[in-house]
């Protein structure tokens, strides 16, 4: 059976990065960030990443349908007995359908959901320095901030009920960060 991790926290937090580094240096884990397969999919210039596009461009939500499907192709494709997917979930209504399809099916169970925590202050000082594309503007900052703190109280309670949130102290160097993220998930395989 696969083991899931699933890797949360505000824009700029360094949820994807951290999660890419720990990919990086163990070859029995797979890293996918749901933005970077959402982005992958509006370059290939498809319909469907045309319609990504217009959510993305305005720091919006891409359809539940639509984010499911590919977060399920991705873990179904996972080379790997651990997957890391960060920057999900992003809705209480991605939260429950999700943890249906988990419930669902036998091949994937969720050993963890981490959150990577940062003040808002510090997240878009990282965001609006790193100047990744047209989503990284002020007003677009804003909006995400906004997009990603409704509904996480309710996440959080969610996942705490089961015994599957773990934080992790963002507001550091990159190196403590994904050292105590990569012994985390080696604690929580353990248990």
């Amino acid at each position: 059976m696969k083991e899931l991790f699933l890797i949360i926290g505000a824009p700029g937090s360094g949820k994807t990065t951290d999660a890419s580094l720990i990919a990086k240096d163990d070859v029995n884990i797979t890293h996918y960030s749901t933005g970077d397969l959402l982005r992958e999919e509006v370059a290939s210039g498809s319909e469907l990443g045309k319609t990504i596009d217009s959510f993305i461009s305005k720091g919006n939500l891409v359809p539940l349908d639509v984010v499911i499907n590919t977060i399920v192709t991705a873990l179904k494709n996972a080379p790997t007995k651990t997957i890391i997917i960060d920057g999900y979930p992003r809705s209480v209504e991605q939260m429950i359908e999700f943890d249906k399809v988990l419930n669902g099916q036998n091949e994937v169970i969720l050993k963890g959901v981490i959150e990577v925590r940062v003040s808002e202050e510090i997240a878009k000082d990282r965001i609006l320095g790193r100047n990744r594309g047209a989503d990284d503007n002020e007003e677009v900052f804003y909006n995400r901030m906004k997009v990603y703190i409704e509904p996480l109280e309710e996440i959080l309670s969610f996942y705490q009920k089961k015994k599957l949130h773990f934080i992790i102290d963002g507001e550091r160097a990159i190196e403590p960060i994904v050292a105590d993220m990569r012994e985390l998930i080696k604690k929580i395989q353990n248990i």
